[in-house]
């Protein structure tokens, strides 16, 4: 079977709701190619490596949480992007990408896939970002150790997070926020969360768990931002009877 890329690329800016978050680059469509789809290969980061996978896998469309086009980032198609457009566009491929939509969805999202995979039941949203809020709340079944809850994070996750201890002997409460996020801890504490998974830590964010009195976790941004893109391309095949295989290439950040 195959799809129509307008179509398919319309039925994800409504599914992920695009235009409900101010972003910090563009969502949906980046690079045109053919307008025939039948395999998606997709992947955290429109990287060269994964697009010379996608050409291998002769893919139509490239389907990434990080594109292209960021704010602020230069706009000349030379050197590093203009090998990655010339790849896309020499083999008609597609570039879709969505980032803070893919972040807070509630089915196919980063943060409700980690809540998924981790026990974690959700309850609401935390965070302000791009407008709207793009984390997620919820609760174990149980009272945990934390030590215990860091262990599933990095043997699920495949990674080794870091951790700042807050003063609870058990948590009940998580809030996530993947990729980027260390600056919502104040959030997170806010709405009595016991514990903040993020993927990344920064130097005032140890001071900060210290003093709010919550758990932190960094596993990774990588590492806590391939789930959604799967879930995502896992779905476009099955609505669309299309062929998907995520390709992650390893990234220790």
């Amino acid at each position: 079977m195959a799809a129509d890329l307008r179509e398919l690329v319309a039925y994800c800016d409504g599914l992920l709701d695009i235009d409900a978050v101010v972003d910090f680059s563009p969502n949906g469509l980046q690079v045109e190619g053919t307008h025939r789809v039948q395999r998606i290969v997709s992947g955290v980061t429109a990287c060269q490596a994964l697009l010379d996978e996608a050409v291998a896998a002769e893919a139509d469309l490239v389907l990434v949480h990080h594109g292209y086009f960021w704010k602020g980032e230069d706009s000349v198609l030379a050197g590093m992007k203009g090998r990655r457009i010339a790849t896309l566009m020499g083999s008609h491929m597609s570039l879709v990408a969505y980032h803070l939509p893919l972040d807070r969805h509630p089915d196919v999202g980063n943060n409700a896939e980690l809540a998924r995979v981790l026990g974690v039941a959700p309850e609401a949203g935390f965070g302000e970002l791009g407008g709207t809020a793009i984390g997620l709340g919820g609760g174990l079944g149980a009272d945990e150790d934390p030590d215990d809850f860091r262990r599933r994070v990095e043997e699920t996750l495949s990674t080794r997070a870091l951790h700042v201890s807050g003063p609870q002997y058990r948590i009940r409460r998580v809030a996530i926020c993947s990729g980027g996020a260390p600056d919502l801890i104040g959030e997170a504490a806010a709405a009595g969360h016991d514990l903040f998974l993020t993927g990344e830590s920064n130097e005032r964010v140890t001071h900060a768990a210290r003093e709010l009195g919550i758990h932190f976790l960094a596993a990774g941004h990588h590492a806590t931002e391939r789930l959604g893109v799967q879930a995502l391309g896992q779905h476009l095949a099955e609505r669309f009877g299309l062929r998907h295989t995520f390709v992650d290439i390893p990234n220790p950040a």
